[in-house]
């Protein structure tokens, strides 16, 4: 189900991230070797300098270098409002192969119906196979129907998304390009119903859901949640501007639910499996704690 508010209750403005980080932080080091490092980036952190961050002071970046006290390649990139598994290189040549590895995604065969990994020929494999897995909070109770018509929890959006360009940073790329494949793999993991009334509806509704994105887009989880009318809590791009302000409300912070919660690659220099998980944080098991929800993993 999903749900088209309407209210006239007076609602403060949402804002999109957390506010801007006033110290410094010190980020917390997944994993790390002589070819690679992988850190937890906390929600209102960019990974590097753009020309959106004219007021910014701390990036992702800079912080695992001085961290480290060696230079690092960025691979990938995440929001600045998402938090996650953030990964880096030590090397030019690693993060080339690092990149391509992200640019491809895991090819639509190397996964199963949940939207999992095969670790197929773990060892020898000449692909990186990467996988990545996000949890997110989102508007209303998300189910799916299956090819016989019943209702089921878990299922794949295949829904083709234009490409997202920056006003200054793309200005001189076509915007009249065709929309590009992009499909995502859905499961609800938890669902919960707050008896707070809303608009013209009775109660709130969550769900908790974990995602395996098979394609690359911009913002393409954002947009995949919002296609189904289900938008991430916190998403002022795509969201639903009345939960927002709510849940900021009634939770006492403001932020993106969206995590990158591990991700999966064979290794550019070893060829061994590497999987990297972050915990979820305070504000996140904040929410659980809430919904009596028991670990979520």
């Amino acid at each position: 189900m999903s749900f088209n508010e309407k209210t006239k209750t007076t609602l403060i403005p949402q804002v999109e991230g957390e506010e801007r980080l006033c110290e410094k932080p010190i980020l917390t080091i997944l994993y790390q070797d002589d070819y690679i490092v992988a850190v937890d980036k906390p929600a209102g952190l960019f990974v590097h300098r753009s020309y959106m961050d004219k007021d910014e002071i701390y990036f992702a970046l800079q912080l695992v270098r001085d961290q480290i006290g060696q230079y690092v390649y960025p691979v990938h990139r995440l929001d600045r409002p998402t938090s996650g598994v953030l990964l880096f290189a030590l090397s030019k040549e690693v993060a080339s192969k690092l990149s391509d590895a992200f640019a491809n995604k895991t090819g639509e065969a190397s996964l199963n119906t949940d939207g999992e990994n095969k670790q197929r020929n773990e060892d020898n494999s000449q692909e990186l196979s990467m996988a990545k897995t996000y949890y997110a909070l989102v508007r209303g109770h998300l189910n799916a129907i299956d090819e016989q018509g019943n209702i089921v929890d878990r299922g794949v959006i295949d829904y083709p998304l234009k490409e997202k360009l920056d006003k200054l940073g793309d200005k001189y790329v076509s915007h009249h390009k065709e929309a590009q494949q992009a499909k995502s793999f859905f499961s609800v993991v938890k669902q919960a119903t707050l008896p707070i009334p809303l608009g013209k509806y009775d109660t709130i509704r969550y769900s908790l859901v974990k995602l395996t994105p098979v394609t690359g887009r911009r913002h393409q989880l954002r947009r995949h949640l919002a296609h189904l009318r289900h938008p991430i809590i916190g998403d002022i791009n795509y969201g639903d501007n009345k939960q927002n302000p709510f849940f900021i409300q009634h939770f006492g912070f403001k932020r993106l639910m969206l995590i990158a919660k591990s991700l999966q690659f064979n290794h550019p220099v070893t060829g061994k499996r590497v999987i990297i998980e972050v915990k979820f944080d305070k504000q996140w098991q904040s929410i659980f704690n809430q919904f009596n929800w028991s670990v979520v993993t």
